[in-house]
């Protein structure tokens, strides 16, 4: 269908509408929900039989739950504000556009299926689009940039496989059905495995852990960011790196419920070190694409310590960690989608991202300057914005588990606003530079995006409840496991 649009402005369009149809229905998706107690935990379940006669026992399943509703909403806000920030490409545009659509297909995918098969396949299909992306329409070193990003990520893909196969080929097992593995407990014991349960938390974990990314598998995102056009950069940072913290709860978590608890201790050792070592090196960047690639390093951390928090070996679980955790995902995925929008446009203006050489634009680009504030403030946590909600959530789960752990977590946060405020003021407030009197505020079309992602990040910090009983919905089913797997 796409072969048969004409000119430049029409594949422009097309794409829009795709993208438009794409959030209506993820909006209906979450919109349509049930999260009333005693409703189906997975609903909008689309089934078919995909490999039944090679003995694979594999099933086109998609479906959602309160866990990946939030998430396939996100994709749908996130794709739509991408193909609008897109508006400016003038190379290859129909190849563009089909690419930015392929991807967030993908990433779809990887939200929807419930088949470990069919969910791999997604998690594959994500790697070439957003290669082409970086290789063909990224600036600087791009096609080392895309070439690290492709190694990173199949490097990680081959752990998760052999995980997978593992799995599927235990005795009594057979099946790559998510669904029958996360909600029979028994399913996955030590009886009959290939490789001990251990040895497949962690082939999962790093497989998830590199796309998170956690420290020190997170070299490849710096470089992936700094030289992929805008829209990649926001699809790579507001779902792209989502897809490896929902891999986390869904599998290591619904799956591997006792491995999740005894080696939770792990996990938030990561998170701490990951959250203290990205705010640490975000304040050395000078380059505000880096600087918030590193700032991404720092907040996905807090992912890990937020899962971290189930590892309380006496009493009853609270979903408050998890749910945090969770929420970090949608909320980082907004703000940091709105700071790479930002940062997009004001180095279409002004031709650098070089800190030291911009100053003072806030008078001449004030929407992107209150956009980059509001984005900047949700980051540090500001209350009555998205950030604020997800990370005190992470930081009451976690606490009751592992208190000094959580307070230097807490550090990360205050380094935060350092970096952030410091980054506002070298970059829109203070002397204005001549070479910047001609400057543009952003236009209609380049400011849409700006908007949906403002009134997000504002609407979820002010009605929270409106995420949360959603992932709670999702996460309780877990959480019962981990009780039952705690207190036998």
């Amino acid at each position: 269908m796409l072969l048969l649009v004409r000119g430049d402005k029409n594949v422009r369009n097309f794409a829009v509408l795709i993208a438009l149809a794409d959030l209506v229905l993820s909006l209906l998706v979450f919109g349509f929900f049930d999260r009333a107690d005693g409703a189906d935990r997975f609903q909008f379940v689309d089934q078919i039989t995909w490999i039944p006669d090679v003995g694979l026992n594999a099933n086109y399943l998609l479906t959602v739950d309160g866990l990946s509703a939030p998430l396939v909403a996100l994709t749908g806000l996130l794709g739509m504000c991408s193909v609008l920030a897109s508006w400016h490409i003038g190379m290859r545009v129909k190849e563009y556009f089909i690419w930015l659509l392929v991807l967030q297909t993908a990433v779809m995918g990887v939200f929807t299926s419930m088949d470990l098969l069919l969910f791999f396949l997604f998690w594959e299909l994500e790697l070439v689009p957003m290669f082409m992306l970086i290789s063909v329409w990224g600036s600087g070193r791009k096609e080392y940039s895309a070439m690290k990003f492709l190694i990173f990520t199949i490097l990680g893909s081959a752990f998760m496989l052999v995980g997978i196969v593992a799995v599927f080929l235990t005795a009594d097992i057979g099946t790559f059905n998510m669904v029958e593995l996360s909600t029979k407990a028994t399913m996955l014991t030590s009886a009959g495995l290939l490789i001990p349960l251990s040895g497949l938390f962690w082939l999962f974990f790093v497989g998830f852990a590199i796309k998170l990314p956690a420290w020190p598998l997170h070299t490849w995102l710096p470089d992936a960011h700094t030289d992929a056009p805008t829209a990649a950069s926001v699809m790579l940072a507001g779902v792209l790196l989502k897809m490896g913290g929902y891999g986390l709860l869904r599998i290591n978590v619904g799956m591997f419920p006792s491995q999740t608890d005894r080696f939770a201790w792990a996990l938030v050792v990561l998170g701490v070190v990951s959250v203290l070592y990205g705010a640490v090196v975000t304040m050395r960047q000078t380059d505000l694409k880096r600087l918030i690639a590193y700032s991404s390093i720092s907040h996905m951390g807090l992912v890990l310590v937020g899962i971290g928090s189930v590892g309380i070996s006496q009493g009853t679980l609270s979903v408050t960690g998890l749910n945090g955790a969770a929420m970090q995902l949608f909320t980082h995925g907004t703000v940091t989608g709105l700071l790479f929008l930002a940062v997009g446009l004001v180095y279409e203006k002004t031709h650098t991202r070089y800190i030291p050489d911009l100053g003072g634009l806030a008078g001449r680009m004030p929407v992107v300057a209150v956009a980059m504030l509001i984005a900047g403030l949700a980051s540090l946590g500001l209350p009555g914005l998205s950030g604020f909600v997800s990370e005190l959530l992470v930081f009451l789960g976690a606490f009751q588990a592992y208190a000094w752990p959580t307070v230097l977590a807490v550090l990360g946060i205050i380094l935060a606003a350092g970096y952030i405020l410091w980054m506002m003021e070298r970059t829109f407030f203070g002397l204005r530079r001549e070479s910047f009197d001609d400057l543009t505020d952003a236009s209609v079309v380049e400011a849409a995006p700006l908007a949906l992602m403002v009134v997000t990040i504002i609407g979820v910090g002010i009605w929270p409840s409106l995420l949360t009983d959603v992932f709670e919905s999702g996460l309780n089913p877990m959480v019962e496991v981990l009780n039952g797997v705690i207190n036998p």
